[in-house]
C-alpha cells in the first residue's frame, strides 16, 4: 500500500488506529521501549491484536517497525498522536474547569469525545480556555501546531526532605488512585514538603498545606515536583 499523509486523508483513520498511535506517543515519551508486548499491555488487547495493528500502522506510514524490535512514529504518525492528544487534554480541561466534573472523571470522557472533535469544536474549546498550556492534571497540551512543552519536574519519593516543593504534574490515570489523591488535596501547584522516606522503598510522609499524610512510595514516583526557590 502506498504510504500517505493522514493530515491529507485523514478519512482512512479509525479510533483504533488513534489509540494505538497517542499510545505509542505515550509510551516514547515515558522511555518505554515500546514493543508489541508494551503496547498490548497499555491498551489491554492480545499480542496478536497489536501485532496486526501494528503492521496496518506501518503499511499507512505512521509507523516504523520490524519484528522483534522496538518501534516508532514517523512524523506522519506523531502528527497524529499529538492531535489526538491535543483534543483528549482540550476535553479535560474543558470537563473539569467549564463543566465541574472533577479531575478523576474527565480521562474517561475525554477517550469517548477525542475522535469526534472537529477542528472547529477544538479551536472554540482552546479559545473559551484562553488558550492553555497544560490540564488538569498537568500534562502538556500539544499547541496546534504540534509543539508541546517539556514539564520540569522531579518524582516526588526523590525530593530532598523539609524543602518546599511546587506539585507539577501526576501521571496517575486510573480514577481511584486520582479520586484519592484529590482527597490529599494533591493538586497541580499546591505546595508540598517531604517530611519522610522509609527505607526499602516504604512509605513517605509528607505536609500538603499543613496536613500530613502517608502515600506509598510508588504513588510518590508518580507526582512530580519542582523546587520553590526562596
Amino acid at each position: 500500500m502506498a504510504k500517505i499523509d493522514p493530515l491529507i486523508d485523514e478519512n482512512i483513520l479509525t479510533p483504533a488506529h488513534e489509540d494505538y498511535l497517542k499510545s505509542i506517543y505515550l509510551l516514547q515519551t515515558q522511555g518505554k521501549k515500546v514493543t508489541n508486548s508494551a503496547l498490548a499491555t497499555q491498551l489491554r488487547v492480545s499480542p496478536a491484536s497489536a501485532t496486526n495493528m501494528v503492521k496496518k500502522l506501518a503499511e499507512l506510514g505512521l509507523v516504523e517497525y520490524a519484528p522483534y524490535h522496538a518501534m516508532t512514529l514517523t512524523p506522519s504518525g506523531e502528527r497524529v498522536a499529538l492531535e489526538v492528544l491535543r483534543h483528549h487534554r482540550l476535553l479535560e480541561l474543558y470537563l473539569h474547569d467549564k463543566l465541574n466534573l472533577t479531575w478523576d472523571q474527565v480521562h474517561a470522557e475525554a477517550e469517548l469525545l477525542e475522535h469526534v472533535m472537529s477542528d472547529v469544536l477544538e479551536d472554540a474549546i482552546a479559545d473559551a480556555l484562553d488558550n492553555p498550556t497544560t490540564d488538569p492534571h498537568g500534562d502538556p497540551i500539544p499547541s496546534k501546531d504540534g509543539h508541546i512543552e517539556k514539564i520540569e519536574g522531579a518524582p516526588l519519593s526523590q525530593a530532598a526532605l523539609d524543602h518546599p516543593y511546587c506539585l507539577v504534574r501526576v501521571l496517575v490515570q486510573d480514577s481511584e488512585r486520582l479520586n484519592y489523591l484529590g482527597s490529599l488535596g494533591l493538586y497541580p501547584n499546591v505546595t508540598v514538603v517531604l517530611l519522610k522516606r522509609a527505607p526499602f522503598d516504604g512509605p513517605v510522609l509528607i505536609d500538603v498545606e499543613g496536613e500530613h499524610h502517608a502515600l506509598a512510595y510508588d504513588i510518590a514516583q508518580q507526582i512530580l515536583v519542582a523546587p520553590i526557590s526562596g
